[in-house]
């Protein structure tokens, strides 16, 4: 008898007991329970080690400067290395996202250690790039592996992917409450997979005790002051989300320009990334600094209490839309941090609000904006920074989703509910179709 009939047979049997006819619904709970408690061990451990091996790569490139003269090598590397081996894991979080909407194919286990490996490469020699990408796309393909070992079904392999997803966001940031969230809200604009919302709560939680459990710990954020509420106040919020929408449409258009046109010019993909290399470590080494590379925590932290330069958050977006737009591996998340938080801080001279709280503002909202997951953006904040600055974050990325319209890092998001009438025509739409309109 073969493992489907198997399959078949054993859910049959369950079926007919007299014991699930009468509670279904506990029988439902305990398999989500346990598929969940798999998926969240298996993947915060993942993120485990990944954060300690890009601690490492950090560490190693800001007291060895010279490697970022062998980025351009490193594209060529990884490049080779997804180009002959990986061509159908590349889309990366589109692929996990496009799964989630229309069931394919089982995503081939090897997306997890590829793009664990491209991302600590790109880290290593000077990429300006994330982690959230490589969580994701680490928690998306471990999990579904699951529905293969169990024999889901296409709407149950849904759930299973969004908790793999939430799983990785929650522990890669320790943020368990905003990536169950994110999880169910970033596949389509505008709606929430709340069927999925036990496993993706418990498939997070316990993947960042996990996490944690392995003895990595995760940035600290603080904001000092938080003004009274107040109509001013709330007019000064709405206006800094105005800034962040702009910045976090900014953002994603370059990002998705650059990468038409290295696609357009150079059409070998390995090549594109040794272009982008020796763009970016030439404006490392012009420029003398490193402040605009890797992940910038330093940086993000120094928001919250030091007013940044207005061009910084510029800086940041163009080297991080050069280093994913030609190629290299990682996420846009931690980019997008740094962007919002600098763009924020520097806010400070003009809206009289505290440099904290802007920065605590902007670093979600851009995020909120880029990514169209305000709700999980919000939560976010409320996780890292306390309540007490909850009605600020969540005007400022309401503000920013809206503003940044119906664009995104996330080619493969549907329009599942358009952000206003006037584009009510574009529901259904990927964002990746309206893009190649405009």
């Amino acid at each position: 008898m073969s493992k489907a009939n198997i399959s078949e047979d054993l859910y049959a049997r369950i079926a007919q007991n007299k014991f699930y006819q009468r509670y279904p619904s506990l029988f439902a709970i305990g398999g989500w329970f346990f598929i969940s408690i798999l998926i969240a061990v298996c993947v915060g451990s993942a993120s485990a080690v990944f954060l300690l091996a890009l601690d490492w790569a950090t560490n190693f490139r800001e007291a060895n400067i010279w490697i970022i003269s062998l980025l351009p090598i490193a594209g060529l590397v990884i490049g080779g290395f997804f180009y002959y081996w990986g061509k159908e894991i590349d889309p990366g979080n589109n692929l996990i996202i496009e799964n989630i909407q229309n069931p394919n194919k089982t995503i081939p286990f090897k997306m997890a250690p590829f793009i664990l490996i491209g991302t600590v490469l790109t880290h290593l020699f000077g990429g300006s790039a994330g982690r959230e990408g490589t969580a994701i796309q680490m928690g998306g393909s471990i999990a579904d592996q699951f529905t293969r070992i169990f024999r889901l079904s296409p709407s149950n392999r849904k759930i299973v992917l969004i908790a793999g997803m939430s799983a990785g966001f929650g522990s890669i940031f320790g943020t368990p409450l905003a990536g169950a969230v994110f999880g169910m809200e970033v596949y389509s604009i505008g709606k929430i997979r709340y069927n999925a919302i036990f496993p993706a709560f418990v498939a997070s939680i316990i993947a960042d005790f996990i996490t944690h459990s392995w003895g990595v710990g995760h940035t600290k954020y603080t904001i000092d002051l938080i003004p009274h509420i107040d109509i001013p106040n709330i007019i000064y919020a709405i206006l800094a989300g105005v800034a962040f929408g702009l910045a976090a449409l900014l953002f994603s258009k370059s990002t998705h320009a650059i990468n038409r046109l290295g696609k357009l010019k150079i059409k070998y993909p390995p090549l594109r990334l040794f272009i982008g290399g020796i763009i970016v470590a030439a404006v490392v080494f012009i420029s003398g600094s490193t402040r605009y590379i890797g992940l910038g925590v330093p940086t993000i932290v120094e928001s919250f209490t030091v007013q940044q330069a207005p061009w910084d958050f510029a800086i940041k977006i163009a080297l991080t839309a050069i280093t994913l737009g030609f190629g290299f591996k990682g996420g846009e998340v931690t980019p997008l941090f740094f962007i919002g938080a600098t763009l924020g801080s520097a806010l400070s001279f003009v809206i009289p609000l505290p440099v904290g709280l802007l920065a605590g503002m902007g670093f979600v909202a851009v995020f909120a904006g880029a990514s169209n997951t305000p709700l999980a953006c919000s939560i976010m904040a409320i996780e890292l920074f306390g309540a007490e600055c909850g009605v600020y974050v969540a005007v400022a990325c309401v503000v920013a989703y809206l503003i940044s319209g119906h664009n995104g890092i996330y080619s493969s998001q549907v329009i599942g509910q358009p952000k206003n009438k006037m584009v009510a025509k574009e529901e259904g739409k990927r964002l990746g179709e309206l893009s190649k309109r405009k």
